[in-house]
């Protein structure tokens, strides 16, 4: 489906199945972590009162959702998300869903979905904005294998890729052909031309599904890491639709991948010593058709209400990464001392700051401000939400986010840099600043205290206490002979 195509009502859709032949409808929809979830209808089930009424399926077995006494949901499918699966031989029309509940005919209040629907229309009742507008850049790798294991007596992982420095010795390449050495150096897989860069071609195929699923791409290119980092941009839009695009483009990317019998990943940090990946968030407000974080003068030309908007990530950022960078792995990702934006404080160009300014255009429309703490782990439509909301408190309070950090924070004195705060260190020091702070979250009831209760408890039980259980593998290495 390409974008002159897209269809806005249930008709339609059933014009789109009828003149492409579709035999199976997918029903998609993301669960709590912000993974998607399917199951698909045959064309004989298929009505256009599905978009009003749904389908059932159960609720309890879904990562964040029900108890068992409590299963039964309703999913309702989104006409505006209409796509042709670009992955299934069977001709198959995807959709995505919206989730109700049914014991009290309502939107089901853990929908991520949902959540971005309300965000979006607190922004347009605050009176700062009738929309947002969010450019998300997702890194990953793609590897040609990936093993691991952990169980009682036992726990690895090992990784490979045909581009990775370690087989820059070996006497075969990964195909079984002969070495012909061109290995990506670690930190040095920015932009190199091919045959260094061994993987423009499978990109460029992940950018063409994206094209033919509606998805405005401008550019890709390898990452900065060895072993195949990748990165390809799409041009913004508004969250909700946006929000969708990620779950798109991290669909096609692994099933892409998959097909060339390779594996992508959005883990932050899959290898030690090289860089990990991050998903850098542009953000801006606009009302009535005008940027409202540009300003004629003052610093990086960045208007008060962006200055506040800006003061308000800082001060939420804590919880804020509960959301942005939601898993234990993300924080092998933010340490200080490297490169990641650990350092909570704004900047025109400092890339260790956690919120930069673009700079590469000086016109209004471009101006926006860039949060770098987020990973691709993240929720699409919680994290955008929590930023939105985080940013509107910072200018429903005036927040003042200090001055910016323009230095060269390896430069500056040890007493110098023991002034700036910085991320938490840990994905439970991002759950208890979320449990402490959490009501800018609450505003129209755009999340719900449930929902953020039932994030911390999901987080800590299933990810946290399970990896805090389990020794690490280089322990040995420090502790054997204790």
């Amino acid at each position: 489906m390409t974008t002159d195509k897209k269809p806005t009502s249930p008709a339609d859709v059933t014009a789109m199945i009828k003149e492409n032949g579709i035999l199976m409808i997918d029903l998609k929809f993301c669960d709590l972590p912000g993974t998607w979830q399917h199951f698909t209808l045959p064309l004989i089930e298929y009505e256009e009162k599905l978009f009003e009424e749904g389908t059932g399926f159960d609720g309890s077995s879904i990562r964040g959702f029900q108890q068992i006494h409590e299963s039964d949901m309703l999913i309702v499918p989104d006409p505006t998300t209409a796509m042709i699966d670009p992955f299934t031989t069977m001709p198959t029309l995807s959709l995505i869903c919206d989730i109700v509940d049914p014991s009290v005919s309502k939107p089901y209040s853990r929908d991520p979905r949902l959540i971005a629907k309300k965000a979006e229309a607190f922004l347009k009742g605050s009176g700062l904005g009738d929309v947002s507008f969010w450019g998300p850049e997702l890194e990953f790798f793609i590897f040609d294998s990936v093993r691991y294991d952990q169980n009682a007596n036992s726990g690895y992982y090992f990784v490979d890729s045909n581009e990775g420095i370690w087989n820059s010795g070996s006497e075969f390449d990964m195909d079984g052909g002969p070495n012909l050495g061109n290995k990506i150096r670690h930190k040095e897989g920015y932009f190199p031309t091919a045959p260094v860069d061994s993987q423009q071609d499978i990109r460029s195929e992940m950018v063409q599904r994206m094209v033919e699923a509606g998805i405005h791409i401008e550019k890709h290119h390898h990452e900065v890491a060895t072993a195949g980092q990748a990165e390809i941009d799409m041009r913004f839009d508004s969250l909700l639709s946006m929000a969708d695009k990620v779950l798109t483009y991290k669909y096609i990317v692994k099933n892409v991948a998959r097909e060339h019998d390779k594996i992508a990943t959005f883990m932050p940090k899959p290898l030690f010593g090289d860089n990990g990946t991050g998903m850098h968030v542009h953000q801006s407000i606009w009302k009535d058709g005008v940027n409202q974080f540009f300003a004629d003068q003052g610093y990086a030309n960045l208007s008060t209400s962006a200055l506040h908007y800006i003061g308000g990530l800082l001060k939420h950022a804590p919880a804020l990464l509960a959301f942005c960078a939601p898993t234990t792995n993300s924080y092998k990702r933010l340490v200080p001392g490297f490169e990641a934006p650990v350092n909570l404080a704004y900047s025109m160009r400092n890339r260790s700051a956690c919120i930069r300014i673009p700079a590469y255009f000086p016109h209004p429309a471009a101006k926006r401000l860039e949060f770098r703490c987020p990973d691709p782990t993240a929720n699409p439509y919680l994290a955008f939400s929590a930023m939105l909301m985080a940013g509107i408190d910072g200018i429903i309070n005036q927040i003042d986010p200090g001055q910016p950090l323009d230095k060269d924070i390896y430069g500056m004195s040890a007493e110098e840099a023991a002034g700036i705060q910085q991320v938490p260190g840990s994905l439970e020091e991002a759950l208890n600043a979320l449990k402490n702070d959490h009501e800018f979250l609450l505003r129209g009831d755009v999340f719900t205290k449930d929902l953020v209760d039932t994030w911390i408890s999901y987080k800590t039980e299933r990810e946290v206490d399970p990896l805090r259980l389990r020794p690490h593998p280089y322990e040995y290495a420090l502790y054997l002979d204790a």
